[in-house]
């Protein structure tokens, strides 16, 4: 798990998004229903705490934990997994074929964080790497979580052009596919270029972070409805989102670094 994970935006025209929207409507169905699934509930009280679980505050519904931690009782609990990049130090823990390499040879690497990309570029290689990632949701699910936020989707824009949307969309639908299986919602993490295609890559919700702050927010709901999350990481960001959704959508700002309560950087704030 790696806190606050703040992404470098890339500026897309207004050529682009539209190309996006109207490509959506012919890629392939969902892989698989959400009916039987239930998404966390719209404009509810929500804490982001992938730095470190604590007792959630008075008044939240809805809570999002790495998948090493336990749930919180009697809460709507979201898996934080990093289902696209690897864990600093973790790269020993998987085939070495499916770490993305460039034509010389070396790992790809998230500079930004440290971590290296995973290989989609394959179907096969998608399959390999989605059903260890799956089993971490098969760990959710066992734990008691109801939903599950798959992180660095938008990692081929970190990839050296080597990987493509159509890469990343392909991977995400087995693991909603299997998400869905076990029971579990999935969100769409970021990657705002990408939700118009949320049917088909089989999404049910948005976890979107500082969408407030890049007026972002409008592009989440076009395509989700109320069903998105939005964590901010500064006094701007959450103004922004307070003032356009703070009635209709779960808004949080957190510290960057996402720090427990108690640690001295600590921030939490809601509208």
């Amino acid at each position: 798990m790696i806190p606050g994970r703040i992404r470098i935006r890339t500026c897309l025209s207004a050529a682009a998004l539209l190309a996006a929207a109207l490509v959506a409507p012919l890629l392939a169905t969902p892989a698989a229903s959400a009916a039987t699934v239930t998404p966390p509930p719209a404009h509810a009280g929500f804490d982001y705490q992938i730095g470190g679980a604590y007792a959630p505050p008075a008044g939240v519904t809805v809570v999002s934990r790495d998948r090493t931690a336990s749930p919180a009782a009697g809460l709507y609990n979201i898996c934080y997994v990093n289902a696209f990049q690897v864990q600093p130090g973790e790269e020993g823990t998987w085939d070495s074929d499916l770490l993305l390499r460039d034509a010389a040879g070396n790992v790809v690497i998230d500079e930004g964080w440290g971590e290296a990309l995973l290989d989609l570029r394959t179907d096969a290689k998608r399959r390999r790497i989605a059903a260890k990632v799956n089993g971490w949701i098969d760990g959710c699910r066992s734990k008691g979580f109801q939903a599950v936020e798959p992180d660095n989707y938008d990692s081929y824009s970190r990839s050296k052009k080597l990987l493509t949307a159509a890469n990343a969309q392909a991977y995400i639908k087995l693991l909603s596919a299997h998400a869905h299986g076990e029971g579990l919602a999935i969100a769409q993490k970021n990657t705002v270029e990408l939700a118009g295609s949320r049917v088909a890559n089989g999404l049910d919700f948005a976890v979107a972070e500082e969408c407030g702050y890049y007026r972002e927010c409008g592009d989440y709901t076009a395509a989700f409805g109320d069903n998105v999350i939005v964590i901010e990481y500064n006094a701007t960001g959450l103004s922004r989102a307070c003032s356009g959704w703070g009635t209709t959508l779960s808004i949080v700002r957190r510290d960057v670094d996402v720090s427990p309560i108690g640690s001295g950087g600590y921030v939490r704030r809601t509208c």
